[in-house]
């Protein structure tokens, strides 16, 4: 009866060994770092992407030097022009870190492989730029959607002259 009892609990203790070697850690699809980390990187890698996902508006407000702005919202389904490179360096951000979580997650569901997600611009205590400057939705330069806009008014403008 020893010998059974023993047997057994060698038998359960394998089994249990067996089953820890064999299950996997789930793993997060992007990473996340501290802001401290992020500066760090940005002064060290090159070829990186800064993805600010939060609003136009939030976005010209205040934004880190050379960041895109792909609102959260628009991240779904389809690839983003602005981000062709899925195993590119791509440090994303938002305002608090809700959202920069948010389309981490989408954008590793799109094969993005090289994520790392940094929180927010509210704790960012590098250098910032605000106004016309910058990029502004989708990644387009500011002055030249502008550009784009006035082109826009005076056609149709001439138009109404024409008539």
């Amino acid at each position: 009866m020893k010998k059974m009892i023993r047997f057994m609990m060698l038998f359960l203790t394998a089994l249990l060994l067996l089953a820890g070697c064999g299950a996997r850690q789930e793993e997060s699809a992007y990473r996340q770092v501290t802001m401290e980390e992020a500066a760090v990187m940005m002064r060290e890698e090159s070829g990186y992407i800064i993805l600010d996902v939060r609003t136009a508006e939030e976005y010209s407000e205040k934004h880190i030097p050379g960041a895109v702005n792909v609102p959260n919202e628009i991240i779904g389904s389809a690839g983003i022009p602005e981000l062709p490179d899925k195993a590119q360096l791509i440090l994303v951000y938002c305002r608090s870190g809700n959202r920069s979580k948010q389309a981490a997650e989408k954008l590793a569901k799109l094969g993005y492989t090289n994520i790392v997600e940094f929180g927010g611009i509210h704790d960012w205590t590098g250098e910032t730029v605000g106004g016309a400057g910058g990029q502004g939705p989708r990644g387009r330069p500011r002055l030249q959607a502008f550009s784009g806009f006035l082109k826009s008014v005076r056609i149709i403008i001439d138009r109404r002259k024409l008539s």
